[in-house]
């Protein structure tokens, strides 16, 4: 990935917060078949440092990417993708100067690249599937659990999925967040951002340092 150094980011914290809120990852493989791509919901484990240190989540049986792994595992690269908004140039001070300013795009972005091994445990998998089910459910007002289904029922759903684990070997993040423009600039295209949505707002709090 082109990663100019003000867009890079060096925080591990900050990284796998990003992880954990957009846990809906692209895993990349490539084999004799060539390029491969699979969206999978991932858990992302840090360490006390807060560096992330592995991925898990599970796929469908009939899915080959589990199957690519083979007994000795196979390369991976899973892409994370954060708040994205269009910069319009209209909010740039600049416009009103000489006009020399154009769109752009900003966002955040996490490429995590490791190494895959399917895991075909069903303790394995049950306590996979019981630790996404209450991350995700966390906050609602009556969490459900896996518990609440009948147990064969759960027996028999994940006997149709196989578990991925994938041990990180490099992190690489970048946050495109106008600081490739002056301090005045940034501040009023954070501004301008504040009357979009959700995403467009997430970024503008970046922006203005208030997230």
């Amino acid at each position: 990935m082109y990663l100019p150094s003000h867009f890079a980011v060096d925080d591990p914290v900050e990284v796998l917060r990003l992880l954990r809120a957009r846990p809906l990852a692209t895993l990349v493989t490539h084999d004799a078949e060539g390029l491969d791509a699979n969206p999978v919901v991932l858990l992302a484990d840090g360490d006390a440092q807060g560096r992330t240190r592995r991925l898990r989540g599970h796929v469908a049986r009939g899915n080959p990417l589990w199957r690519r792994a083979g007994a000795g595992g196979c390369d991976v690269l899973a892409l994370f993708h954060g708040a994205q908004a269009y910069i319009s140039p209209a909010a740039h001070p600049r416009k009103a100067v000489d006009g020399k300013v154009v769109p752009t795009w900003n966002y955040l972005v996490v490429q995590v690249s490791g190494r895959l091994r399917a895991v075909d445990d069903p303790a394995w998998l049950r306590e996979l599937v019981g630790e996404l089910t209450d991350t995700h459910e966390a906050g609602r007002e009556h969490p459900w659990a896996v518990s609440d289904a009948p147990e064969d029922y759960v027996r028999a759903m994940l006997a149709g999925v196989v578990g991925i684990d994938i041990e990180v070997l490099r992190v690489t993040a970048k946050f495109k967040l106008s600081q490739n423009h002056p301090e005045q600039a940034r501040t009023a295209l954070a501004h301008a951002l504040r009357e979009g949505g959700e995403d467009a707002r997430e970024l503008s709090a970046r922006m203005l340092g208030s997230y």
